[in-house]
């Protein structure tokens, strides 16, 4: 197993995680009732998905 030689510099570690982004949730508006959801998951507002009712409405 490898095992570093020399303990890393606390500068080259945050350099090496200042790579660690976080990307913004993709927003697609639902073709049903148009309300903002995440593509391929079923809307929580009206319930569908592929334009058929797979589950009820949460309101």
């Amino acid at each position: 197993m490898a095992v570093p030689k020399r303990k890393m510099s606390r500068s080259n570690t945050r350099a090496r995680r200042s790579q660690w982004k976080t990307t913004a949730v993709a927003l697609v508006s639902c073709p049903q009732c148009r309300s903002p959801k995440r593509p391929h998951i079923v809307c929580h507002e009206c319930g569908t998905y592929n334009r058929r009712q797979v589950i009820e409405p949460s309101s």
